[in-house]
């Protein structure tokens, strides 16, 4: 699978974790986070992740930020993603359910580093259910 992965500051460990394990399933990964624990702005990683979801040039995408909202209210502003922030395996897999989403965002300063791996398994691994949830997915785009 293609992910896209970006990062701020307060990710950068988090991403070389997860960046580690995915390299080793045999994912193929396009990095656009910071590799530093000095201050960046998070949209400067996040929208390359965005675009790479909404052009096809990636599956899925996961961005993390100290909170992770920063990162999911950017990711969110383009058309063609569906970023959900997640902090437990349960909302992970609902957010690919239900939603489809194709991002996930990660709160580093709130999740173990152990159930970041969990939240980012279980969302590459559950499959859209599609259905009911299509027609509401439909729905999100804001018209005129």
């Amino acid at each position: 699978m293609k992910i896209s992965i970006g990062n701020d500051h307060a990710g950068t460990g988090y991403k070389q974790m997860i960046q580690t394990a995915l390299e080793r399933e045999g994912h193929k990964l396009t990095n656009y986070g910071t590799n530093e624990e000095d201050s960046v702005d998070y949209p400067d990683f996040v929208h390359p992740v965005a675009n790479d979801v909404e052009n096809g040039n990636a599956d899925l995408g996961i961005i993390i930020c100290g909170s992770g909202n920063g990162a999911n209210m950017t990711a969110n502003k383009h058309q063609g993603v569906r970023s959900a922030l997640c902090w437990t395996v349960e909302i992970a897999k609902l957010a690919r359910e239900h939603n489809n989403a194709n991002i996930l965002s990660i709160p580093s300063r709130f999740v173990s580093e152990e159930l970041a791996t969990e939240m980012v398994e279980a969302f590459l691994n559950t499959k859209f259910e599609g259905g009911r949830h299509q027609r509401r997915i439909d729905k999100i785009p804001a018209t005129k």
